[in-house]
């Protein structure tokens, strides 16, 4: 499991980030879309790290709602 950050980007998309892997952004036209190409994101970054011996970093996001108001 990770946790996946998702904001609106330019033109519309909504971005997709895992905080927990670091340069892995992702989008899509929609919530599901970005989603589905952050579950691809996520799968290609963990290969790459096995295929070339380094390790996963594990899940250490914590998210909190603050108000500021």
């Amino acid at each position: 499991m990770r946790q996946v950050l998702l904001y609106p980007g330019e033109s519309g998309y909504v971005v997709a980030e895992v905080p927990s892997l670091p340069g892995c952004v992702t989008q899509g036209k929609t919530r599901e879309e970005a989603l589905e190409n952050a579950k691809e994101a996520i799968e290609t970054y963990i290969e790459a790290l096995e295929q070339d011996g380094l390790p996963v970093p594990e899940e250490h996001t914590e998210v909190v709602a603050l108000d500021v108001g």
